[in-house]
């Protein structure tokens, strides 16, 4: 006997097996024509205007013609058939169906009722007899038709998505009950390699709490705190942030807490951020160190900068570079009429060149090898382009190479500024926008002190009498990921197991995303009229030694157990703290938050520009002792904390 029921059983699931095997590769395979569907919607209308006059006749069919029936019938299907085929809504592909297939039949079955319904409503007072179909017949029968080829998809979708879907074994819940947070389920739901087991949605909104969505229960952070050992979380594994508005404070919060629990913290990526605008699993990413430390999304001046960028010829210099590239970017959102891409980089100017024809195949922008240093080459480009803007993102900013080698830092920094600045002048740019640093304010090194000269030279020119380009100057901190910075250096000591060298316990930096800090110069650029150099709010300092031992958490390492940070010393020419760009004393402010100006002294530019050329001629000829003093007394407030160049003067 139970042999018996063990086989029938077996035998069950081995049908079930095999026939789930074959729906699945007919479905795979799309066997099924679209002229198939088209059939099928055919009949499913032919089935809807009898289920209607059957229903109008009170099932008392045998009182009717037969005749009138039969005509009448095929009149509306007739119509309904030219209308399906008019708005094309077998051509989807059924398993797949989305809200555009349900458009379509929407409009198909609404235009073939409203043809019908004027007709009878024309004929009727002329005594014609056009399809002799009582008026509530069509109307039961749309909503019927409506019914049946609807659902006619949405079964087959569901019947498609529950043999396909492969239930996860992670268990997971997702940190938002909004739209992300809905688009993340779905993403979740709709993928064959899906390994996460959705438990709850979780979310901060008290009037989501005790609520069910897509099945769910919506509940409160602190219920996944402090879930018990009987508790549907107690096992829980991983959480999913899919919130676009989360603060900062927030995300550092609960990353705290998943670290301290042993859970793994994953993010949704916002819409813009999806690869080739599509949502999926793969979408779903460890978080990073730049979602913890970055700040509120920037809110641009969209509609100004499509206006001032419009029709724009725009050179972007060290295009290839962090910032450069990233501008780049930004630009491509706007209807520009041609991108200049220069810089020097040969590998990085092609990578970027790949990428841009990845995701930008008709974009107008063009790749120039050239270093900003050989004036007659760039001469020849200004000569060949009409520039309107021109936006200088070339430059040497490692703080202790340039110690190394300060003639390099002038040939470049300042060498390469004045360069593009006076061509831009020679050919009448009508903007032209530096990319700066806070090392400028109060240097102590040479990268800075070479930066605060350019500042110096740029602005210089905007104040002599009738000039028609308008300088800029924009100047921030550190930027989380660029090239050298200390978080792809972090990443690569964790990679390679420690340890992390920090050279102070107690160095602090200001840092904003690549994204934020490209978007501000967009916005500094817009709104500057000439002359202003243009500092941005950095929000608060961050300590090196806390961004390593965050970077450690965030990789699933425990400091002193599994990975060291050892302490190496300041460098030369490093300062502990940088200086607090946007202090009120120092600024004024402007119509964006984020965005002040300094309030910084004057120069001639006759003075300037004969320290400049000084400079230069130096470069090539003295040695780098006297080339530093000789900075010095371009930039008095320019104070070496590198030994060797701690005295201020040396004998030239």
């Amino acid at each position: 006997m139970y042999e018996l029921i063990i086989n029938f059983f077996l035998v069950n699931i081995l049908h079930y097996l095999i026939m789930k095997n074959r729906i699945i590769k007919v479905f795979e395979g799309r066997i099924v024509s679209p002229w198939w569907i088209f059939f099928i919607d055919i009949f499913l209308i032919f089935s809807a205007f009898v289920f209607s006059y059957v229903l109008r006749l009170n099932f008392d069919l045998p009182n009717y013609s037969m005749g009138e029936f039969i005509v009448s019938g095929t009149t509306v299907v007739v119509v309904y058939a030219l209308s399906f085929f008019l708005f094309q809504a077998h051509r989807g592909v059924i398993r797949h169906t989305s809200i555009d297939e349900f458009k379509k039949v929407l409009k198909a079955a609404t235009t073939a009722f409203g043809f019908l319904m004027v007709s009878e409503t024309i004929a009727l007072p002329l005594h014609l007899n056009l399809t002799g179909t009582p008026r509530l017949v069509l109307i039961i029968q749309y909503l019927v038709v409506l019914f049946f080829c609807l659902g006619f998809r949405m079964v087959v979708r569901e019947t498609y998505t529950s043999l396909t879907r492969k239930r996860g074994t992670i268990n997971s819940v997702i940190f938002g009950a909004g739209e992300m947070g809905i688009i993340t389920l779905e993403a979740i739901s709709n993928s064959k390699e899906n390994t996460y087991n959705v438990l709850a949605f979780v979310d901060d909104n008290p009037e989501k709490w005790n609520k069910t969505l897509f099945t769910l229960p919506v509940v409160c952070w602190e219920k996944i705190l402090n879930s018990s050992g009987n508790d549907r979380f107690s096992n829980l594994e991983v959480v999913i942030l899919a919130v676009n508005n989360l603060s900062i404070k927030r995300k550092q919060k609960i990353s705290q807490i998943c670290s301290e629990r042993g859970w793994k913290l994953k993010v949704m990526p916002t819409v813009l951020n999806w690869v080739n605008g599509i949502s999926n699993t793969n979408q779903i990413r460890d978080v990073k160190i730049e979602d913890l430390l970055g700040r509120e999304e920037i809110q641009l001046s969209k509609n100004r900068l499509q206006k001032e960028l419009a029709g724009k010829e725009i050179l972007i210099t060290g295009a290839a570079g962090s910032i450069g590239s990233e501008i780049v970017r930004q630009l491509m959102r706007f209807p520009v009429k041609h991108l200049l891409l220069l810089d020097q980089a040969e590998s990085p100017l092609y990578d970027l060149q790949q990428e841009l024809l990845l995701s930008y195949s008709d974009a107008p922008f063009e790749l120039v090898i050239c270093d900003v240093t050989n004036q007659k080459r760039l001469e020849k480009i200004f000569q060949a382009h009409s520039f309107d803007i021109v936006f200088d993102a070339a430059a040497y900013k490692h703080v202790p190479l340039m110690e190394d080698m300060p003639y390099e830092a002038v040939t470049v920094n300042i060498g390469g500024t004045k360069n593009l600045a006076d061509l831009s002048v020679k050919f009448h740019v009508d903007k032209f926008v530096m990319v700066s640093t806070d090392k400028a304010v109060n240097p102590t090194n040479v990268m800075g002190a070479t930066k605060r000269i350019s500042e110096m030279y740029i602005q210089s020119l905007s104040q002599l009498p009738e000039m028609k380009t308008r300088f800029i100057t924009t100047r921030f901190g550190n930027v989380l990921g660029s090239n050298g910075s200390v978080v792809p250096l972090f990443k690569k000591q964790i990679a390679q197991g420690g340890p992390l060298t920090v050279t102070h316990k107690d160095i602090t930096r200001y840092f904003m995303t690549i994204p934020e800090a490209s978007q501000l110069v967009l916005e500094a650029a817009l709104m500057g009229h000439g002359g202003e150099i243009f500092v941005f709010d950095m929000g608060e300092p961050v300590k090196i030694d806390d961004l390593a031992k965050n970077m450690i958490r965030l990789a699933g390492l425990k400091l002193n157990e599994d990975i060291q940070i050892i302490y190496t010393g300041l460098r030369p020419g490093e300062k502990l703290y940088e200086e607090l760009l946007a202090s009120k004393e120092n600024t004024l402010p402007t119509y964006h938050d984020k965005i002040l100006i300094g309030k910084v002294r004057y120069f001639q530019y006759e003075e300037v520009n004969g320290h400049v050329v000084h400079l230069l001629q130096m470069a090539d000829k003295e040695k780098e002792g006297a080339l530093v003093s000789c900075i010095k007394e371009v930039v008095p407030e320019y104070n070496s904390t590198n030994a060797i160049y701690a005295e201020k003067t040396v004998e030239l």
